[in-house]
Parts: structure tokens; C-alpha cells; sequence
């Protein structure tokens, strides 16, 4: 009779339990794979726009300044051009990624200059995992 009651307590107390449990979902990991494949996308393309434009000393893009804001906790990892030596100014490229494949998206006054046609030809074979240069340098 004891252990018939002893058991009654514990089977009791397992319900007890399971019916305190949360039922709120997981999280999506669609939140978290987006920002990581926009990173992921990012971090190569201004890898590759570092390397080309302003490592190899292009002259194109001396009169700019690369302001990287890969870590963003908006999930739209970006860089900037900037005139030189002003990183507070106004940007003149705005290159970001978003969404659940990290697509790559710019704008700016930049791409109406006459530089527009370089700039989005790089941007797009980067985008696309090629990260060779143009040969400008």
C-alpha cells in the first residue's frame, strides 16, 4: 500500500512538472542563420574591397577611407567609404548584406560617379565569392 503511494506521489510529481513546463517555441534559427550568412557574405566582401581598393593603393579610391561596421547587432553588417581621414562624415558607399541568404546591397553618391561602373562590377563578382581584383590598381 506504502509503495502504492509512493509511486502515485512521484507519477503526481512528474505530471506537476511537465504541466509547469514552458510552451513558448524555440527561436527561430532563421533569425540567427540570416545574420550569419550576411556576415559570412560581408566579411568577404570587404575583405576583398580592403585588398583591392585600398591595400593594393588603387589610385581610384585614395581621396577615401574604409570604415568597416562588420560587427552590427542589427543583422546588416556593412562597410563605408568615407572621405578621407573624416569617418564621422557623410558616407559616400554604403555596402551591407541582409536576409536569410545575405544578400549584398550598396548605395551611395558614389555609385552615380564616374567610378559607379568599377565599383558595382567589383561588388558583384565579390558578392558572388570571386574575390579577385579588377587590375585598376
Amino acid at each position: 500500500m506504502i509503495r502504492g503511494f509512493a509511486a502515485l506521489w512521484i507519477v503526481g510529481g512528474c505530471l506537476l512538472l511537465v504541466a509547469c513546463q514552458s510552451t513558448k517555441p524555440a527561436p527561430s534559427p532563421a533569425t540567427g542563420s540570416s545574420r550569419n550568412a550576411a556576415l559570412r557574405n560581408m566579411e568577404v566582401v570587404a575583405t576583398a574591397a580592403y585588398r583591392c581598393w585600398f591595400a593594393s593603393n588603387d589610385r581610384e579610391f585614395r581621396g577615401y577611407s574604409f570604415a568597416n561596421e562588420l560587427n552590427s547587432f542589427t543583422g546588416r553588417p556593412r562597410f563605408l567609404l568615407v572621405p578621407k581621414g573624416n569617418y564621422g562624415g557623410r558616407p559616400l558607399l554604403v555596402v551591407q548584406a541582409e536576409g536569410p541568404v545575405g544578400s549584398v546591397t550598396s548605395f551611395g553618391p558614389l555609385l552615380s560617379g564616374p567610378s559607379s561602373a568599377r565599383v558595382s562590377a567589383d561588388l558583384n563578382r565579390w558578392s558572388s565569392g570571386n574575390t579577385a581584383c579588377s587590375g585598376n590598381a
